[in-house]
């Protein structure tokens, strides 16, 4: 039996849920997931094997317009895995008519549609209302003509069964590039940076979160020992330090204990974490700043 593999590009408007599928689709938590918008900053690669396929998806950036350095850096990055995709995996929400950001992403895969074949995965399908199915199908399938498409529930799994097959059938034969062992091209440094941002996210909601990254200082696992991990958590603003560190350092000590959990749950075993706040003024204007702290296209090889 021929073994297929490719690169398949996950792409959708913000809080559409691409990285909740594609950790359900691997079976495991590689993308952080919150309710907030623009979660997903970086191209992360999600690594699923199986007996006769290798499928690499491409998790990316939320399409939208941007609005300064750090969001025209994302979308460079969505734009990119679409242009070098063997494939391309839509997410779109099926409980809301398409909206400018699905048109922005349908005008993007139709320059690469003579090559490039697209499943439409309609998500959150628990969510539609019976009167809403004909309507938002056929609105989203006008923008996607040729695709392949199903209605789906990341979160309760519905149809997420089929979505593989497809893909599988959408790429070409060749070599396995990854190890059957390998669910990702994020190190767990990477990880680490990723979960205290989402514990960050989940714990701030609406109050900072777009402002806040994250930066490894050290990260070490000494054998036998808990692993050792110290972050700096960047901001924008004195007053989202405060807000970030809360009254008595409470809200820190909630970001702390929810991060670690998560990287405990990823290392199997303890984990020693020590957060820090620092302001780093208007960094997702700076352009040297946002490439500094990795959020571009990671580097091959």
């Amino acid at each position: 039996m021929p073994f297929h593999s490719g690169f398949v590009a996950v792409v959708g408007r913000p809080n559409v849920g691409k990285s909740t599928l594609l950790n359900a689709l691997l079976g495991q938590k590689i993308a952080i997931v919150s309710p907030r918008p623009q979660t997903t900053r970086r191209r992360q690669l999600g690594i699923l094997t199986i007996e006769n396929a290798q499928i690499i998806f491409v998790d990316t950036p939320g399409i939208h317009r941007p609005k300064h350095a750090l969001d025209k850096t994302m979308q460079t990055v969505a734009a990119e895995a679409i242009a070098d995709a063997d494939a391309i995996l839509w997410v779109a929400d099926i409980s809301e008519p398409p909206a400018a950001e699905d048109k922005r992403i349908a005008e993007l895969i139709a320059k690469h549609a003579a090559k490039t074949p697209v499943v439409l995965a309609m998500n959150k399908s628990d969510q539609l209302k019976p009167r809403q199915v004909l309507p938002n199908t056929d609105a989203f399938r006008a923008l996607a003509p040729n695709a392949e498409w199903m209605l789906v529930s990341a979160t309760r799994g519905d149809n997420l069964e089929k979505i593989v097959p497809l893909l599988i059938a959408c790429l070409p034969e060749g070599p396995q590039y990854y190890d059957e062992d390998d669910i990702t091209d994020f190190n767990l440094r990477d990880l680490s940076a990723e979960l205290i941002r989402e514990a960050a996210l989940d714990e701030l909601r609406d109050e900072v979160p777009h402002g806040i990254a994250v930066e490894i200082e050290e990260f070490k696992e000494p054998p036998g020992k808990a692993a050792h991990v110290s972050a700096l958590i960047l901001v924008e603003r004195e007053s989202h330090k405060a807000i970030v560190i809360g009254k008595r350092g409470e809200m820190l000590k909630r970001i702390g204990t929810r991060a670690r959990k998560e990287i405990e749950s990823q290392l199997g075993g303890p984990v020693f974490l020590q957060l820090h706040v620092k302001v780093s003024a208007d960094w997702r204007e700076s352009e040297r700043e946002v490439k500094r702290l990795g959020y571009g296209v990671k580097d091959e090889g």
